[in-house]
């Protein structure tokens, strides 16, 4: 078992998945720098929503590595793996998943409830990204009573609010209108940059694609295109073969 490189703040290597009979992930390798936001194209069913859980702890792949800050994820138990994904690890689903019960403020602030966080402080932090994503006014509102824009915008929000280390995000904009989807991608990119948090973003749409520094490509499970970053250092791809012709 090789280590990843020390500027990798998510690292993986030759990651297989398959659900049930059909191959998912074929030999996937990546690597993610700190404060990077990486693009996963490709068309649906080409594997970047198993890529995505795979990276998060979501699932357990069936072969191969995943590291996060230099410490293994593919090795930990199930319940470590979900106090990762808690404590350092945001989500935003294609589709919202609010809990009913709560209001749009306590959705939001969910996370750092559960870190411990106190109830001033959480709906604080909360608000301050409801009001940035345009969904200050819905507060007090329960999922019910909201339409799937502004339940999509709340998920977002929470997501944010924890300021995670890194941030998955699986089609993030698929429930909103074109010109809602750009502006809230324009300012989940923007406080990704602002406060450091790393980004891996699943897309099949190449406007969304460009808002990324840095983009790899899959199909049928295996990534089809390399870019380099912005300094031509080698992606994970390369450093793992070296590593393995050692």
């Amino acid at each position: 078992m090789v280590a990843p490189p020390d500027n990798d703040v998510l690292w993986a290597r030759g990651l297989h998945h398959t659900h049930g009979s059909t191959p998912a992930l074929t030999g996937v390798s990546l690597g993610v720098r700190e404060g990077e936001i990486l693009a996963v194209t490709g068309p649906r069913g080409s594997g970047k929503t198993t890529l995505l859980k795979c990276l998060s702890g979501h699932l357990a792949p069936a072969e191969g590595e995943v590291w996060f800050n230099s410490a293994p994820v593919h090795t930990l138990s199930s319940p470590s793996r979900e106090r990762l994904r808690l404590d350092r690890f945001g989500w935003i689903d294609t589709e919202p998943q609010l809990v009913p019960e709560l209001t749009a403020w306590e959705n939001a602030a969910l996370p750092l409830l559960l870190r411990g966080t106190g109830n001033r402080s959480a709906r604080h932090t909360a608000m301050e990204w409801l009001d940035r994503l345009d969904v200050g006014m819905c507060a007090r509102r329960r999922p019910a009573r909201l339409d799937q824009s502004q339940r999509q915008r709340i998920a977002i929000a929470r997501a944010l609010a924890a300021e995670p280390q890194v941030l998955f995000a699986d089609e993030p904009t698929a429930p909103l209108h074109q010109a809602d989807g750009t502006q809230v991608l324009r300012t989940l990119t923007a406080a990704a940059r602002s406060h450091q948090i790393t980004v891996v973003l699943a897309t099949h749409d190449p406007d969304v694609a460009v808002l990324a520094d840095r983009t790899i490509a899959l199909l049928d499970g295996r990534r089809t295109g390399t870019s380099a970053s912005a300094n031509g250092s080698p992606d994970a791809e390369s450093r793992a073969a070296c590593s393995l012709s050692v």
